[in-house]
């Protein structure tokens, strides 16, 4: 029987608990030997992950904790070979380690020189990886290694030279490798360079640059022992080409499309191709949303994989025909999917997350567009969903309205907890992707270039804006939500617009000066492109920062913060918390220990959105089914 409550009050079965314990990470798959292997997280145990075997269960116990820390993100924190020895990199001390299966774990790379090394990759019996380390004038070097794994572990360097490297693949003879390179002040997805060298037993010699240099290349992969495939955005479209290493540096393009295949750089194990049998290639196909498909190199023919897969899609490993995909799906929250190219349609789940509730209250997304300042703006639309309650007639919904971090990320529709947790509760969620983002070819991703802080604020209340201007949301009752790059924007659209009648800033940045100064050197730099260098560009960074303005703050705001955050530490939210007091804002500010930059730990993601939703009722009048209300300063 139907029943009729207010938004925001309707009882829902998707607790903040069975959020937190529905949906573990997945990092990566593999296959070893004739069994699959993935990386997932532990959600009861601090979020710690391990990795998994379809055969044996869990491979690693606690204490273990599979994470690479380099340029904070990591990726790529563990690999296998196929006679089943592991090699993963343990976050408490960012060493590479080795574990046989039935014995003990050594450690192949030594501790206390301040190193830490990700994008592990096992290729033709050799063990690669980027390695970050103190470099003597004080500043960050990074190169690619071979990490020997014999009776005498070593560390053996082959290529260096540039300020960042990603990538690494050896060729089928093992005599040549191929990476991608790139320098300060540019990001991976600005410019960079897909570099091949012949390996001596001192390094890497005669390096030469196959592609980029004004474009982005990614993820080179030898598919004998003088061609490449990789992807390049040279079109302004991340698509495939193929190049003749020793014939001129001969390149095609495979496959054009008006879509990405390929991506941002953020993490080093993401994986969007790879070759399968018969002359074919399994790739992603991104423009907005995720595709998985098969293409025929030959004819550049493409088909469609029937799998729910439309989000963080990365095709991990193939074998023969087969494939591992890890990703999201409409219905299907992350996981591993095991696919045969041969025959699509008997693909099969084998790894992922499992909702303790039905279909029916996951919401189906709508693929909107509005029309803004700057151009179209992209976004998601989640409606309330609920099988049993309806909401008064003639009353509009709250809406929360994420804002993605990075800013050079992307969103897509999928399956989301989170984001169930508040439709079934009746608050509809609206998920931007913002000028800058990717997705959507470079033309879109430039155009935060030089203007964030201006373009993804502009964009951001355009889409909520043109959401309530439709009949859909209640234009009084717009909340904004991001974190770390999203909560500035969330910061900014509190200051510079009158859209939003609430904020939720996540490690949310608010002085882009502080943040220029004080991050990682990944990021040292990132702010050249997205505002200006400084100091040439100090007046622009003291405009646009939220905390120059702290008088523009009308509307109250949530700040969680993470107390061991390194890339924006807790003084920026302290600042704003300060700023808010002096000018009489309503506001809460909760800082939880143990955390960094991304909240991981259980208790953390239950108190995250139990204490969103209090605040959302306490600022838009409505009184939560299972939450009390939230006391504001």
């Amino acid at each position: 029987m139907s029943s009729t409550l207010a938004y925001g009050t309707w009882p829902s079965p998707i607790s903040a608990a069975l959020v937190a314990s529905s949906s573990p990470r997945v990092d990566g798959a593999r296959f070893v030997g004739d069994d699959i292997w993935w990386g997932q997280s532990v959600p009861d145990e601090g979020g710690r992950m391990t990795v998994r075997s379809r055969r044996r269960g869990t491979l690693l116990p606690a204490p273990w904790n599979v994470g690479s820390r380099v340029h904070e993100y990591g990726g790529g924190a563990w690999t296998a070979a196929d006679d089943a020895r592991l090699f993963f990199v343990e976050k408490t001390d960012q060493c590479v380690w080795e574990h046989a299966l039935g014995g003990s774990a050594r450690r192949l790379t030594a501790a206390g020189r301040g190193e830490r090394f990700g994008g592990l990759n096992w290729q033709h019996g050799r063990l690669l990886a980027v390695r970050e380390s103190p470099a003597a004038d004080g500043r960050v070097a990074h190169d690619i290694v071979e990490i020997l794994t014999g009776a005498s572990p070593a560390v053996v360097r082959l290529a260096s030279g540039s300020d960042f490297v990603a990538h690494p693949a050896l060729s089928p003879d093992g005599q040549r490798l191929a990476w991608i390179a790139w320098n300060h002040p540019d990001m991976p997805w600005d410019r960079a360079l897909l570099r091949v060298g012949r390996i001596e037993a001192h390094g890497v010699v005669d390096a030469v640059t196959v592609a980029g240099g004004q474009s982005s290349p990614v993820q080179p992969m030898w598919v004998d022992p003088d061609a490449l495939l990789y992807a390049d955005d040279v079109t302004g479209r991340w698509n495939l080409w193929r190049a003749q290493v020793s014939a001129d540096l001969e390149q095609r393009p495979v496959a054009p499309a008006d879509a990405d295949t390929g991506g941002a750089i953020w993490v080093l194990g993401t994986r969007w191709f790879q070759p399968v049998s018969g002359g074919r290639i399994a790739a992603v196909r991104t423009d907005g949303g995720d595709r998985l498909i098969v293409i025929d190199e030959l004819t550049g023919a493409a088909s469609d994989l029937p799998v729910d897969v439309t989000a963080n899609a990365s095709i991990e490993d193939a074998r023969g025909s087969r494939i591992l995909v890890t990703g999201s799906g409409l219905s299907a929250p992350p996981g591993v999917w095991l696919i045969d190219a041969d025959d699509p349609g008997a693909a099969e789940r084998v790894a992922g997350g499992s909702p303790a509730w039905g279909p029916e209250w996951t919401p189906r997304p709508r693929t909107v567009s509005f029309a803004g300042p700057h151009g179209p703006v992209h976004a998601f639309d989640y409606p309330p969903t609920h099988p049993e309650v309806t909401a008064p007639e003639g009353e509009r919904p709250p809406y929360l309205v994420f804002v993605h971090g990075g800013p050079t990320s992307h969103t897509a529709a999928a399956a989301s907890a989170k984001i169930a947790y508040f439709t079934s509760r009746g608050i509809g969620v609206l998920d931007v992707n913002y000028g800058g983002s990717t997705g959507y070819g470079r033309a879109y991703r430039e155009r935060l270039r030089g203007q964030w802080g201006v373009v993804d604020v502009d964009d951001v209340a355009a889409a909520a804006a043109g959401l309530a201007a439709e009949g859909r949301a209640d234009a009084a009752r717009l909340a904004v939500e991001g974190g770390s790059a999203g909560g500035w924007t969330v910061l900014s659209a509190l200051t510079d617009t009158d859209v939003f009648a609430a904020g939720i800033s996540r490690y949310g940045v608010g002085d882009a000066r502080a943040l220029a100064t004080d991050t990682h050197d990944f990021e040292s730099h990132y702010l050249d492109g997205l505002i200006g260098p400084l100091p040439e560009a100090e007046a622009v960074y003291l405009a646009r920062s939220p905390l120059s303005h702290p008088e523009r703050f009308r509307v109250p705001v949530l700040l969680l913060q993470g107390a061991d955050d390194p890339v924006v530490p807790p003084s920026q939210a302290e600042a704003i918390r300060a700023a808010l007091a002096d000018s009489g804002i309503p506001h809460a500010y909760v800082l939880y220990e143990g955390e960094s930059h991304g909240f991981r730990r259980t208790e953390t993601t239950i108190d995250v959105l139990r204490t969103e939703l209090a605040f959302l009722g306490t600022v838009f009048g409505f009184t939560p089914a299972d939450v009390p209300p939230l006391p504001l300063s």
